[in-house]
């Protein structure tokens, strides 16, 4: 399969999200899409991003959550904190360091489309969904296990889109994978043991919310940590 230069996921604008809320955070992604070049990093992240967010749209409409309100807030708050930190508001503070190897090398010619949107759901699973799980609860007045199913139908969605991503944007044919340093330097890194991680991120952070001093320096400690493994998978190859 000779490698894609982008996603391929349709980008469905008569998507009708079940809330006013949704359609916000989707409009940004799609003001994204369309001012930023196809080959863009951040351009490429975006695009498999706005493909999870409609989805769990058309989900939300069709019932397949228990508690719409609980996916709708949760959805809302971890999209918000992607959108934040890659189109900043002017003289706002700097993007969290978990983002800051996608944005710095975003243009890079060595960096391949499928390392620009792994690097993308590295540092939206394992940092701002661990935040975005704290941002939901303070909204929602509940705890994170009342948060688990909606927290798990999003992460199934995004493991099944990160395998179409593998196959849609690894370079090929099949027999060579195992040679291209891609699939090496990829390989070590997966979604289901990075969002395990997140959940027991998100109850700590939870649990030490009574501790600002302790959450601040717990989430910078996970920010550079993923920031770090970011940076490794956008080595330019």
């Amino acid at each position: 399969m000779p490698q894609s230069e982008q996603f391929t996921a349709p980008v469905d604008a008569g998507v009708r999200p079940a809330d006013p809320r949704l359609d916000g955070v989707l409009a940004r992604m799609r003001a994204l899409d369309a001012a930023l070049p196809p080959r863009d990093g951040v351009a490429v992240f975006n695009r498999v991003y706005l493909a999870v967010t409609e989805e769990v749209g058309r989900r939300i409409d069709r019932g397949r959550f228990p508690d719409p309100h609980a996916a709708i807030t949760l959805d809302v708050r971890f999209a918000e904190r992607y959108l934040d930190a890659v189109d900043p508001v002017p003289g706002d503070r700097r993007p969290p360091a978990c983002w800051r190897p996608l944005l710095q090398f975003r243009r890079h010619p060595g960096v391949r489309p499928l390392q620009f949107a792994l690097a993308g759901i590295n540092a939206h699973i394992g940092h701002d969904l661990a935040l975005a799980v704290v941002d939901a609860c303070r909204s929602l007045g509940c705890e994170p296990s009342e948060l688990e199913d909606e927290f798990d139908r999003v992460g199934d969605l995004l493991v099944s889109l990160e395998e179409r991503l593998r196959e849609e944007l690894m370079p090929g044919p099949d027999l060579l994978q195992i040679a291209d340093p891609l699939t090496h330097l990829l390989g070590a890194w997966s979604l289901e043991r990075a969002r395990d991680a997140t959940w027991t991120a998100a109850r700590a952070l939870w649990a030490l919310r009574r501790l600002p001093d302790v959450a601040v320096e717990f989430t910078e400690r996970l920010d550079t940590a993923v920031g770090f493994a970011g940076r490794m998978m956008l080595t330019p190859l």
